[in-house]
């Protein structure tokens, strides 16, 4: 088990290390990312089997060329959004060389860093944003309720919308796998809009791209000798798409608390795909019997026969959960698996 967002600023000790440093600061500074990401596995010492890079999705718009901010109490912001293809920041975007290894070496630098200071602990995970997550904040300029602009680039601007997807998954690819060979030992896709899209969208805008990761990943590992690494698909919201996602060649899918674990489970049948996931973040705000009971139902429907489960919340840790709360949900889903 491992929870998203698990390092960050519910953790008193998350804000007394970073201190005045803005955001993508953190993520800039090997050191401090690296101690963001060891804080949960200091603190839950023996309850959690994973550490995640501290990093953003949103590196890989910064490698291409695009400015993102991180404004306080607000979020991403991109002062300069894609506004259509014949603007000119979409061709340069498009036809830009991208070099992923310089461009975000501190990254590379921060894995290898918590790799050698975790010794064996538990496995590193490494991370990144799916290619129709990505797009998204390319064109919105930050977060968004309407997706009016996303919206309008897939059915307006389908075709020029795709090839800036397909650019997008090779770099993922590049990404992932360099952040495998700075020592990262699993890696995960996070589609977090991927419920902004329909069942045909979906099949349209990110489920092609996804299995792309799937499939050229391994090659590019192998291609730098090195062996593959287990990889999750997070296709946030697209309850839909689920039994897609259990074809799309990735090891885990995980899922939101919109899921009922044991139709999941169903829906997954005999195929070989691990689950991850999916108590609502939300519980953690309530009593120590409701997360109990959050999670008995993930381990009624999810621990079944000899597959596997990565007990997990539904999406990230949200701000002003007591820590405690999230050491009760660690404890019950040890007590609970192993009766």
């Amino acid at each position: 088990m491992w929870v998203m967002r698990q390092a960050g600023r519910y953790l008193p000790e998350y804000h007394e290390a970073k201190g005045s440093r803005d955001f993508f600061e953190c993520c800039r500074d090997p050191e401090v990312a690296s101690t963001l990401t060891l804080q949960p596995i200091e603190r839950y010492a023996g309850l959690i089997d994973a550490a995640i890079i501290f990093s953003d999705i949103l590196v890989i718009p910064q490698a291409m060329g695009m400015v993102v901010e991180m404004v306080d109490k607000k979020g991403p912001h991109f002062p300069q959004p894609l506004d259509t293809p014949a603007d000119d920041q979409y061709r340069q975007v498009l036809e830009r060389e991208t070099h992923v290894a310089d461009e975000l070496d501190y990254v590379y630098k921060a894995i290898t860093l918590t790799r050698n200071k975790l010794a064996g602990r538990v496995p590193l995970i490494g991370f990144c944003g799916a290619p129709w997550t990505l797009f998204c904040y390319m064109v919105e300029g930050g977060g968004t309720k309407l997706f009016a602009r996303s919206k309008t680039w897939i059915y307006k601007y389908p075709e020029e919308t795709k090839k800036l997807l397909l650019k997008l998954a090779d770099i993922c690819v590049e990404h992932l796998a360099l952040q495998v060979k700075a020592g990262a030992q699993l890696v995960m896709v996070f589609d977090s809009w991927a419920g902004e899209l329909g069942p045909s969208a979906f099949r349209d805008f990110s489920e092609p791209y996804l299995a792309h990761i799937a499939e050229k990943l391994p090659q590019k590992l192998q291609s730098l000798g090195l062996d593959r690494v287990p990889m999750t698909v997070f296709p946030k919201g697209a309850w839909h798409a689920l039994d897609a996602a259990c074809s799309l060649g990735f090891d885990v899918v995980g899922m939101d608390w919109l899921q009922d674990p044991a139709e999941a489970v169903r829906i997954r049948g005999d195929r070989p795909v691990v689950f991850q996931g999916n108590a609502d973040p939300g519980v953690l705000y309530g009593t120590k019997e409701g997360i109990t009971k959050a999670v008995e139902e993930m381990v009624k429907g999810f621990w079944v026969g000899n597959k596997g489960w990565i007990a997990n919340l539904g999406h990230g840790i949200t701000p002003g959960v007591d820590p405690e709360n999230l050491k009760h949900f660690f404890q019950e889903i040890h007590r609970l698996t192993k009766q």
